[in-house]
């Protein structure tokens, strides 16, 4: 069933232009809208960090709204809220992003707006000490999430000793003793000309939004690129017991060989076991078996290579029938793949394509980080025909692939004893090596 790309298309192409010292500018004009978003988005996260300063790109993203060297907080917020704008940031492993979003008029502001808080953010420090609270009860908040804990060990497992293995909300240990001077110094060589790209989309007119990023980023030192070392698969097993936890919560998965980073295969694999309700994953595990209360499946792609993620949540005394249950459905789907999963599969991917298209945030975000990842934007078409040219025996033999890189396990919450073994036997009967 083809997806009649050539109908997708909603808008014109996005422009995209360079400054001199490297900051390229996406625009995606789409004047049917009222709104607009823009955002910023910084090859910088924290795989890019050293051990001992993980977390600090994530404090860094929470501390450049508290005042830059011409507005206090305050003044920052009435700014923002008097357009009726919504401000917010994220921070990932691969980049962190500031966000604007508004009516379409507003977006040269946006831009300005934006520009003063990733380049002038003065990082004060007596609301570093009060941000550093609310920071410690996020990390908190996430240490006792089970299946947060889980993420974390999953990325320890896969990753051994790659930064990607870190997580973005850093240690405890780091967060108490973050300093002014190390958030400074960390944009001072991070936030570089090669890093960023700045991405508008909606109704905006794409000469003003060149205009106001000329001024906001155009004498920025070029720096240099961030990039990382191409992780390897490590593999192996984490169990971690959570006293409070009635439920036992756990992250099976495996590597992704390298890929072309603009390529489905992966996505389409995920999708065709894990997507909706009617899919292998949730039909076996949860509808026929009642094996799980959650379950769900994803590919996490990096620059090179990636995650195939299952994440499921289960009862302690199921849990070995669960990950015999995993391991089978695995082994059988990279035995065989039917067309009607595949069609099924295909089309979730489609509809969340198009849906992505109609949202103005997510249209830029997904131009800016094509920018920084692949150093080019992909059509909007593109994907979706690539989507398309995946057959049945391409999603077998890439499971069957990333069945043999060795599995990574985590497991939390109600963890009964002699997890650890078991699971080693029971996934190991079906050729899956943890």
């Amino acid at each position: 069933m083809s997806s009649n790309p050539a109908k997708t298309a909603t808008a014109d192409p996005p422009q995209v232009h360079c400054l001199a010292n490297g900051v390229r500018v996406v625009t995606i004009e789409l004047p049917h809208l009222q709104t607009a978003s823009v955002s910023v988005f910084v090859r910088c996260g924290s795989a890019h960090e050293a051990k001992r300063f993980n977390g600090i790109g994530h404090v860094v993203e929470h501390k450049a709204f508290k005042g830059t060297a011409g507005r206090d907080a305050r003044t920052l917020n009435l700014d923002a809220e008097r357009l009726g704008a919504e401000v917010n940031a994220h921070t990932d492993k691969d980049h962190t992003a500031f966000h604007m979003r508004g009516l379409g008029p507003h977006a040269p502001g946006f831009v300005r707006m934006l520009g003063d808080i990733v380049r002038h953010a003065t990082y004060p420090a007596d609301e570093l000490e009060r941000e550093r609270e609310v920071l410690l009860h996020e990390f908190t908040e996430d240490e006792d999430d089970p299946m947060a804990t889980a993420f974390k060990l999953f990325d320890r497992c896969s990753w051994g000793q790659h930064p990607l293995a870190q997580p973005v909300i850093g240690t405890r240990r780091n967060i108490e003793r973050f300093s002014r001077d190390d958030l400074v110094d960390h944009v001072q060589r991070h936030y570089s000309g090669a890093n960023i790209v700045v991405a508008a989309a909606g109704a905006i007119d794409s000469a003003a939004i060149l205009h106001e990023a000329e001024a906001a980023f155009g004498d920025l030192v070029t720096g240099s690129d961030n990039t990382l070392a191409a992780p390897a698969w490590a593999g192996g097993l984490h169990t971690r017991p959570m006293t409070g936890s009635s439920q036992t919560h756990l992250v099976l998965g495996f590597g992704i060989p390298p890929l072309q980073a603009d390529d489905p295969l992966a996505a389409v694999a995920a999708a065709v076991l894990g997507e909706g309700m009617s899919s292998p994953l949730m039909d076996q595990l949860r509808e026929q078996r009642g094996l799980v209360y959650y379950a769900a499946c994803s590919a996490d792609l990096v620059d090179s290579g990636g995650q195939f993620v299952i994440e499921a949540s289960t009862s302690p005394k199921q849990l070995d029938e669960c990950l015999a249950a995993l391991a089978g459905l695995l082994a059988a789907q990279a035995a065989s793949i039917t067309a009607s999963d595949l069609e099924r599969g295909k089309n979730q991917l489609r509809v969340r394509r198009l849906r992505g298209l109609e949202k103005t945030g997510r249209r830029l975000e997904a131009a800016a980080l094509d920018l920084l990842v692949l150093g080019r934007l992909r059509p909007d078409d593109d994907w979706l025909r690539r989507v398309d040219a995946v057959t049945a025996e391409d999603v077998r033999q890439a499971l069957a692939t990333m069945l043999q890189s060795g599995a990574a396990l985590a497991i939390t919450g109600r963890v009964p004893r002699g997890t650890s073994d078991r699971a080693r036997e029971l996934l190991g009967g079906h050729g899956l090596v943890l």
